[in-house]
């Protein structure tokens, strides 16, 4: 075979040039170097649900002395056998563990977009933390995870779950499912008894053009289902909190108020 064909990526672990970039191909390596190790961290989120996520060195746990790789990085960990999943022949760190691994690198976001990709659910996240004490970080990990109790699917949706319990606004679920006209919706933040939907537009709302359109194919079915709609923006959120809680303490007066004339009658 032609010299400079293969590259080496782990020890007696080879793959052809043009494939050695390739984040499955170095993954699939790990599993034919030490097939008990497991990868962790991005490369895991990225197989897994979070597709779009950068990766520039794979995790890899084992219990052994870690060797020395370019494009891998290294750490001796024991894992919980129920919170390691395989893709193929590759193991990775479970969802519900490796969102809580990169609470360290990208805070809330982590738990967020496992969340909303539901690929684990709040209580998996606390099973993986709990299974797993006594680690470096855990006090920032379980913070971050009772900031997650109303399952937030986006640092907006955070931040907006904070400021109505700041407000001591109650009697609210986040992320509520509701079928509308043939289709299903997910409502930011609902108020199933004043039929009050919060919708919370993110920062890529108004620069991604899909997710423009949809939210207002989801604004008009919901009125046309019978909820009420009002709409914050995180600039709003950030810089005018005020705002938004009197907003919402105003419209769910005025809904109360609704009602009660309807009972009247």
């Amino acid at each position: 075979m032609a010299a400079g064909v293969l590259v080496r990526l782990l020890p007696g672990t080879y793959t052809y040039r043009d494939g050695a970039s390739d984040l499955a191909v170095r993954a699939l390596a790990v599993s034919r170097w030490q097939p008990d190790a497991v990868i962790t961290g991005r490369a895991a989120a990225r197989l897994t649900f979070w597709p779009t996520l950068s990766v520039d060195a794979i995790g890899v746990a084992r219990r052994a002395h870690p060797p020395s790789a370019l494009g891998y990085r290294f750490h001796q960990r024991r894992i919980d056998p129920d919170f390691i999943v395989r893709v193929g022949d590759v193991r990775l760190s479970a969802p519900a563990l490796t969102a809580i691994d990169l609470v360290d690198e990208v805070g809330g976001d982590a738990i967020d977009t496992c969340l909303r990709s539901r690929a684990a659910r709040l209580e998996d996240l606390w099973s993986a933390f709990r299974a797993h004490p006594d680690r470096p970080g855990n006090t920032a990990r379980q913070r971050m995870l009772i900031d997650s109790r109303d399952r937030p699917w986006s640092a907006a949706e955070r931040l907006s779950h904070r400021l109505l319990r700041a407000a001591h606004i109650h009697g609210w679920t986040a992320n509520h499912r509701v079928a509308a006209r043939g289709k299903e919706y997910f409502i930011d933040i609902a108020f199933r008894g004043a039929r009050l939907a919060i919708e919370i537009d993110g920062r890529l709302h108004e620069d991604d053009p899909d997710i423009f359109e949809n939210d207002r194919r989801r604004q008009n079915g919901l009125v046309l289902a019978g909820w009420r709609v009002l709409r914050f923006t995180y600039w709003m959120l950030v810089n005018e909190p005020d705002y938004v809680i009197s907003t919402i303490l105003a419209e769910l007066a005025s809904c109360r108020a609704v009602a009660s004339r309807g009972t009247l009658v």
